[in-house]
């Protein structure tokens, strides 16, 4: 059967990516504010979308009190969050609404989270169904999240689009890792995130082929997730450095995870598309981001990346610059590789 992928919106050129893994504590939220910084001072413009009905980006980036105030309107016709974008979707009451995103940091934009989106994660369920009943209704509130990120991407001409999302494989995150091109798995150096690589990859090789079922089942004029998010890599972090090298606790977790990243992930999306992962091994490390203690401390309390905290090591900070560059680097060569190949 034909795969009918006729888009009410066409999708914005930006290049769309997560970093994902379902086990809490690698750094998601914190990766994410310094590889877009990264970006930026290469002259992309980011546009960061909090998927998190934590709102951890956006506590990051953003003072506490106005965030409060933020998610006290976000069901008004001048809110500003995701919420307040998808709320007609949400409701079944209209087409998704165009928010205005914050310029936080130069060249960086962000669309606010909302708590109100753990009421439409609980809705997704319900939605997902009804896209394999060929229901018009479920294949909008699939795409609802799409659709207003593609209109703000165009707005601001963002070059990347970097979501932030929760630490669990719910329909949530199911809807915003088949909206990416890309997703980028955090690792930290701990048996717990070699564990969990295990069942990331089953995961999203479920979600792809669901999603593909729903997508030939697709009434016409259907705006269709692309659902087919490329692994990138992973970034090891949350380690510590002895004599220029990992230190001896961490360091047997590195093969480790290099090993479950191929086995776990890579080889699993291969399986379904041979475009979906790489096939040498060494490709598939991004980065490694070393633990930079009350470096890392003072940028998160300051909301900023840890180039440009006001208190820390110039040493710890010229490291991080140095080791974030790198990562951007790689991301923006990948991406343009992807692009030559297609």
């Amino acid at each position: 059967m034909k795969i009918n992928r006729v888009f009410n919106n066409p999708r914005h050129s930006s290049h769309r990516l997560v970093l994902f893994n379902h086990k809490g504590g690698v750094g998601k939220t914190t990766l994410t504010v310094n590889i877009a910084s990264a970006l930026a001072k290469k002259g992309k413009r980011v546009l960061l979308v909090d998927a998190d009905p934590q709102c951890n980006l956006t506590s990051y980036l953003v003072e506490a009190a106005v965030v409060g105030k933020w998610l006290d309107n976000s069901d008004s016709d001048s809110g500003v969050t995701i919420w307040s974008a998808i709320k007609p979707i949400a409701e079944s009451k209209g087409e998704v609404r165009e928010v205005n995103p914050i310029e936080r940091l130069a060249k960086i934009f962000l669309i606010p989270g909302d708590i109100r989106l753990s009421e439409f994660e609980q809705d997704l369920q319900q939605i997902w169904t009804e896209c394999l009943q060929r229901k018009v209704r479920g294949y909008r509130g699939v795409s609802a999240i799409s659709e207003t990120v593609n209109i703000v991407a165009k707005k601001i001409k963002a070059d990347f689009v970097f979501y932030d999302v929760g630490p669990n494989i719910g329909p949530l995150n199911r809807v915003v890792l088949l909206d990416c091109d890309y997703f980028i798995v955090p690792a930290a150096c701990d048996l717990f995130s070699t564990i969990a690589l295990s069942t990331l990859g089953h995961s999203l090789a479920s979600w792809i082929k669901d999603w593909q079922v729903i997508s030939q089942l697709a009434p016409d004029n259907t705006h269709l997730l692309p659902g087919k998010p490329i692994f990138m890599g992973y970034i090891l972090q949350k380690f510590r450095m002895y004599g220029g090298k990992i230190s001896g606790g961490f360091a047997p977790y590195v093969a480790k995870l290099e090993k479950a990243a191929n086995s776990d992930i890579a080889t699993i999306l291969r399986r379904i598309d041979n475009n979906l992962a790489q096939s040498s091994i060494s490709h598939n490390k991004l980065g490694q981001v070393k633990d930079f203690g009350s470096l890392a401390i003072i940028a998160q309390e300051e909301g900023r990346p840890f180039a440009m905290a006001s208190g820390g090591s110039a040493y710890l900070k010229e490291e991080a610059e140095k080791e974030f560059n790198k990562i951007a680097d790689r991301i923006i060569e990948r991406t343009m590789l992807a692009l030559q190949v297609i």
